[in-house]
């Protein structure tokens, strides 16, 4: 999605200032919060594949959306859309994986593979990065988000060729029989998680650390304020993707790592993206983006934990607790740089809220 590194950019430039562009971002969360944890167990019931390749399109429809059409109601619905299509796909594609290997007695592989995965996306994501900067300057706003639209719908095209065994049901036939077949799955994914002490704390780490990614929104702002052009910060950007696609790439060599070495890990990576967001753009982002890059791969590491707890059917639904509560957690981070960025700028409010990293190393390191 090359318009991601521009979009809160494409944002401000519609005359929006950053309160508002946080009260977007907390739509786009609101939505994916509540359509989460119901869709997960959806995911348990039905085709994963479709559920993939629904997601991508109605993210496709987002991007296309606010470069056709840019305005404050068309930036919100399709926010709305992309949360809707964030849930569809959340627990949905890590459950699909899990199982699959599973079936193949091959589970010991799910973090190596998913951190593959991760560094492939990222990687794209970082060939996306690099080229909004051009893409930007020969079409505007409009090529480089139908460009990512179109990539959604490639996406979502791919996801129909993936491999998906058919899973046994409780009903079947009628929309009444489905209905109850999604009820007792969503029972059954609530009830092991609030059961099973291993597997709350592995979802509520999990909805932790994901929750206070949700600084990621602000990354393209952070370089404005340092004084980067919009060119300048696709490229700073892609500096950071470099980062978490190498990192992701290795989440598998420490993926039993024990809870000491985990969290001073990510002790570790939490000085760095504070300090970072307080220094000039090149060394910032440097150190910032070597930050990043272990936030990601540490972020494997507990979802595959989550995986390995989970002993019942629902897996896309407890998955999808994790995404409820990290989603729980990114409102609060939206929240304070809304209210925050009356009295501070947005450096301080970065560095500032990398404070609770620690808090979250802290919890891992004494598990």
């Amino acid at each position: 999605m090359p318009l991601y590194p521009l979009y809160a950019l494409l944002f401000a430039e519609h005359g929006l200032s950053d309160a508002a562009i946080s009260a977007l971002f907390a739509l786009w969360s609101v939505t994916t919060l509540v359509f989460e944890v119901p869709s997960g167990a959806w995911a348990d019931v039905t085709s994963r594949r479709r559920m993939l390749a629904a997601s991508g399109v109605l993210s496709g429809a987002a991007f296309a959306l606010w470069v056709l059409v840019p305005s404050t109601p068309v930036f919100a619905a399709g926010f709305v859309l992309w949360g809707v299509g964030i849930a569809l796909g959340s627990g949905t594609l890590e459950a699909l994986t899990y199982d699959e290997l599973a079936r193949r007695d091959a589970t010991e592989h799910y973090a190596t593979l998913i951190g593959r995965a991760r560094a492939g996306y990222l990687a794209a994501t970082l060939g996306a990065t690099a080229l909004a900067a051009p893409l930007v300057t020969v079409g505007g706003w409009v090529l480089p988000g139908l460009v990512g639209a179109g990539a959604s719908l490639a996406g979502a095209a791919l996801a129909l060729t993936l491999p998906e065994q058919e899973r046994p049901r409780r009903a079947s036939g009628t929309t009444r029989h489905a209905l109850a077949d999604w009820w007792a799955t969503l029972r059954e994914g609530v009830g092991e998680v609030s059961r099973t002490a291993l597997l709350r704390r592995a979802v509520v780490v999990t909805a932790l650390l994901t929750g206070l990614l949700a600084i990621d929104e602000y990354l393209p702002l952070l370089a404005a304020a340092h004084g980067a052009t919009p060119a300048v910060a696709a490229l700073a950007l892609a500096g950071v993707g470099v980062a978490e696609s190498a990192c992701a790439a290795l989440a598998g060599r420490v993926a039993r790592a024990r809870g000491p070495v985990l969290g001073g890990l990510l002790g570790l990576a939490a000085v760095a993206v504070g300090t970072g967001a307080l220094l000039p753009l090149g060394p910032g982002f440097a150190l910032l983006g070597a930050g990043w890059g272990v936030l990601q791969m540490l972020l494997v590491v507990v979802e595959t934990r989550v995986q390995d707890a989970v002993a019942g059917d629902a897996r896309a639904t407890v998955t999808s607790m994790a995404g409820l509560g990290s989603e729980a957690v990114a409102l609060g981070v939206l929240a304070a740089v809304g209210a925050g960025s009356v009295w501070f700028a947005l450096p301080v409010l970065v560095a500032a809220l990398t404070v609770p990293f620690l808090v979250v190393a802290v919890l891992v390191g004494r598990q």
